[in-house]
């Protein structure tokens, strides 16, 4: 037996040699090379000690590449846990007949026009919403629903592409821009005020064996303009919305999974507005663990990484921590609350950046950019400058650090722009 897994992020956040130390065949990596330097890593040299490691620049050779890799190893798995690899490592998995979640499985958790049909059809909430094939198209849904509108790819991830347009100039020059011929990769949604939430959690043998839920005290959208310290924190067992948020990712769990199917270990992340009116509207779900640092917020809540448990599952190992935590009860609730506070990139040249933070209760600190250097802007919502991660006995509490945290990093962090 081997495993292939498709790798599109730093090694640091996995270090798969640790992860499957007990796997008894070969690991065998290919990793997307551009993943790397952005966030402060070196492109791999030899193999770190794995069966086979070697990095890719070209994504339309991927597929085939995996072919002859796989018959060369003997693969008896394969793995792509970031969301731009789901679907085509279940296509894969068809092609060579192996065990895993199939394209039918996992294309409702991509396509976010087909996803929100199941969701509708499970009782759950969504935007208003169209695919719009021409500008007309556009044009009548934006005279029924008005402003702001919101523009996402079907398939797209970290609010890459994303676009709200707040007024009819805006989406004059939208038109002009994106509507030379028609089109099937749009997703165009009415805009739902509110505050995002996000669920993060795990399936085994098609069940939810771990869940929370979280709140990003701040936009996603604004990754690109947002100059400030961005605080994302874990709601407490007794909040009125954590009971509520875990039921309608279970509905929405329920109501992707295809009968029969064959996505039946996997880590999940869903995105929920809760609106000033107290309704809960889906925005998506995918069945991956969460980017940026989300894993180890939920480490530091659990004890169990995502990414770490789901992979384990795939390929049949024990899951001693997660074992561990659900021994608790039916739900089990985390020992202590925890999140994160952020900064994105910006452009400009690095004139100063943040000291690590010493105090007792911050669990982790990222930096991915060095003093001198010139940075772009932020190409998508998980493109961070600077990451701190704390943890403390109430979310009152912990909110009360990170925000002191954020003020710290805004004292410490200078980017100068670079004239034209």
């Amino acid at each position: 037996m081997s495993v292939i897994i498709v790798h599109r992020s730093p090694l640091e956040p996995f270090p798969y040699h640790r992860w499957l130390r007990d796997y008894e065949g070969p690991v065998v990596i290919l990793a997307a090379r551009d993943r790397f330097e952005p966030f402060g890593e070196q492109v791999p040299v030899g193999n770190l000690g794995y069966t086979h490691l070697e990095t890719f620049d070209d994504d339309d050779q991927v597929a085939e590449r995996v072919v002859q890799l796989a018959a060369e190893y003997g693969t008896t798995h394969l793995i792509g846990e970031h969301e731009a690899d789901v679907l085509r490592v279940a296509t894969l998995r068809e092609r060579l007949g192996l065990p895993g979640p199939r394209t039918a499985d996992v294309l409702p958790f991509r396509d976010k026009a087909l996803m929100k049909e199941h969701a509708v059809r499970a009782g759950v909430e969504v935007a208003p919403h169209t695919v719009p094939h021409t500008a007309a198209d556009v044009l009548a849904f934006a005279e029924v629903h008005g402003f702001p509108l919101v523009f996402k790819n079907r398939t797209s991830f970290n609010s890459i592409g994303l676009r709200i347009l707040r007024d009819q100039d805006a989406l004059t020059a939208f038109l002009a821009e994106a509507y030379g011929a028609p089109r099937e990769d749009l997703l165009l949604e009415a805009y739902i005020p509110g505050r995002m939430c996000h669920v993060d959690g795990l399936v085994v043998n098609g069940e939810t064996v771990l869940a929370w839920p979280s709140q990003y005290q701040y936009e996603l959208a604004s990754f690109g303009t947002d100059p400030g310290s961005r605080v994302d924190l874990a709601l407490d067992p007794d909040d009125p919305l954590t009971e509520r948020l875990l039921e309608l990712t279970e509905r929405t769990l329920a109501g992707l999974r295809s009968p029969g199917g064959h996505l039946r270990d996997h880590a999940f992340h869903a995105e929920i507005f809760h609106t000033p009116d107290d309704r809960l509207v889906l925005c998506e779900i995918a069945c991956r663990s969460g980017g940026g640092k989300i894993r180890e917020v939920f480490h530091t809540l659990f004890g169990v990484n995502l990414a770490e448990s789901s992979i384990r599952a795939q390929l049949g190992l024990p899951l001693p921590e997660v074992e561990q935590v659900v021994r608790s009860g039916r739900r089990p609730k985390p020992a202590r609350m925890a999140g994160q506070v952020l900064m994105m990139k910006r452009p400009g040249l690095i004139h100063s950046l943040p000291d690590a933070p010493q105090e007792p209760w911050v669990e982790h600190f990222y930096l991915y950019a060095r003093t001198g250097q010139v940075v772009p802007p932020a190409a998508g919502s998980a493109d961070f400058l600077t990451v701190v991660i704390a943890s403390a006995p109430t979310r009152a509490e912990c909110e009360r650090r990170l925000r002191s945290l954020g003020a710290r990093l805004e004292e410490q962090v200078r980017v100068v722009a670079v004239p034209s």
